[in-house]
């Protein structure tokens, strides 16, 4: 399977599991809007989402595939198998423990997560409530993320991308239940949609689970003692997995920082949500088809593959995170109103979330280059440099969300993460540069500068065209109007984009759909 079609399967999944992710949250934003009962929720969510992220969104697949590869190469199929039973026997062990200690001890986790809720206050109980509801998460969150690394693996990169999808799905039906029922913004929503969590973990487990039966020889079963090999992945993977789980570790930061406003926490992750539409689709796609090609080629000493798999990747990445950051800098506004303004969610929230989506979407393409640059460290057998360049960016967000939060409040925090982005992004290209594993062909060296210039020209139109519909029409009042002037100003500023790409033959336009008509 070519490149560009694994990075189609997987992009293509992952932006429907987005998609359906953001219908959720809508559904979400009405019934709990932003507020003690939203603030309380979303604390809590933070303990699924860091392992969901850690876990199950490519962080352990970027180590684990590589080591498989190379013990199938070395000793086998069956040590192979063993490897990952290993793997799996350790996933249950730990994370089935540690889900145990977050439910004992839940009033000691909110309180980390969030030390400005007071412990007599409505959001501090019903955060520890959802805490106990959401714990058995994490270790399913373990068993999927063996199975979907498993899976790729062996190259079934379509079963393992479509279960974020099912997730979603499962999630968003149980939001239509609590919208049907009309509950409201009470503690039984909050509930519900906590213990959708979990059913959602299950329906992915479920998922990923009958693509493993259908794989070849026998069921894998857990094995509980590991072997050197095992333990050395371990040693592999802990470090990608915090690099891997810095951006939900940011976020967490500033939901800290933020907690002792109320409804800041909310709007934190409402503008988040918005902001990793564009991040998962091509961190996710990239970090999952471009590790084992590079790894194939690392093995194989081949160079120029390397160099061509390398290039493709930053040419998809910066293609997409450039105008994205650019419209999401535009368009924060009509984005966060028409997506999110409805039932308790209100115009002042769509302000202070579109204040945050403004100032989060500049560390985009800093983001996004991160993780391409992480994929190619991870494809070396190297997880520590990610780490500590991740951290080196955790360090500045938290930093700046304490220093610029009392003058900025929430929007503070949002500056601080983005700036984070561009200093990991930094930090990982200078070393990765000097260790010379960085390599790009002279098609990226030609396509990359157009691909800037054709953002910026696509910046310049939708700001002419939001500033002529704002004057000419008020496109404020209804929810309605608000959604179409976004979708036109969408498609405008695609149209505009892509035309410039394909003139300037950066893009060829025929091939883009050709790939994806193959799938």
């Amino acid at each position: 399977m070519s490149l560009a079609r694994n990075i189609a399967t997987v992009g293509s999944a992952t932006l429907l599991s987005r998609l359906l992710g953001f219908l959720r949250d809508v559904g979400i934003a009405a019934i709990l809007g932003a507020g003690a009962l939203s603030d309380a929720y979303f604390a809590a969510l933070q303990i699924p989402n860091l392992f969901r992220r850690l876990l199950a969104e490519g962080a352990l697949n970027s180590a684990f595939v590589p080591m498989w590869m190379r013990i199938e190469d070395e000793k086998g199929p069956r040590a192979a198998r063993r490897y990952a039973e290993e793997v799996y026997g350790v996933m249950l062990l730990a994370l089935g423990t540690f889900a145990i200690i977050c439910w004992l001890f839940a009033p000691m986790v909110v309180h980390l997560l969030a030390p400005g809720f007071r412990s007599s206050g409505e959001r501090f109980a019903w955060a520890v409530d959802f805490v106990r509801i959401s714990a058995p998460y994490i270790a399913i969150a373990g068993v999927v993320a063996v199975s979907a690394s498993v899976l790729n693996a062996k190259g079934f990169v379509g079963a393992a991308a479509f279960g974020l999808v099912v997730f979603n799905c499962v999630f968003l039906a149980a939001v239509c239940v609590v919208w049907i029922l009309d509950i409201g913004a009470f503690a039984r929503s909050g509930r519900i949609l906590t213990i959708a969590i979990v059913l959602a973990g299950i329906g992915q487990l479920i998922l990923v689970g009958i693509a493993m039966l259908r794989m070849p020889g026998p069921p894998i079963r857990p094995r509980f003692i590991p072997s050197p090999e095992t333990r050395r992945f371990f040693a592999l993977v802990i470090p990608g997995v915090i690099a891997g789980g810095i951006p939900q570790l940011k976020l967490m930061a500033g939901a800290m920082v933020a907690s002792s406003s109320q409804a800041a926490v909310s709007w934190l992750y409402y503008a988040n949500r918005l902001y990793e539409l564009p991040l998962g689709v091509v961190s996710i796609a990239i970090a999952t088809v471009m590790v084992p090609l590079i790894a194939s080629g690392v093995r194989a000493g081949e160079p120029n593959a390397i160099a061509a798999a390398q290039s493709r990747a930053f040419e998809i990445a910066l293609g997409l995170a450039l105008p994205a950051a650019v419209a999401f800098a535009l368009l924060a506004e009509p984005i966060a109103g028409g997506l999110f303004q409805r039932g308790a969610f209100g115009p002042r929230d769509t302000a202070a979330v579109a204040a945050a989506l403004a100032a989060i979407c500049a560390g985009l393409p800093g983001h996004v280059l991160e993780k391409v640059l992480g994929a190619v460290s991870f494809a070396h057998e190297d997880t520590r440099t990610p780490m500590y360049a991740a951290l080196c960016g955790l360090a500045v967000a938290t930093s700046g969300a304490f220093v610029l939060f009392p003058t900025y409040g929430h929007v503070g925090i949002a500056a601080a993460i983005a700036m984070s982005g561009w200093v990991g992004a930094l930090i990982l290209g200078t070393i990765l540069l000097r260790r010379r594993w960085l390599r790009l062909d002279r098609d990226a060296r030609w396509r990359l500068p157009f691909i800037v210039v054709a953002a910026t020209v696509m910046g310049a139109v939708i700001q002419v065209a939001q500033e002529f519909l704002t004057a000419m029409w008020d496109i404020t009042g209804s929810a309605p109007a608000r959604v179409a002037t976004l979708v036109a100003l969408v498609v405008l500023g695609l149209t505009t984009y892509g035309a410039i790409l394909h003139f300037t033959k950066a893009v060829s336009l025929r091939e883009l759909i050709a790939s994806f008509t193959r799938l």
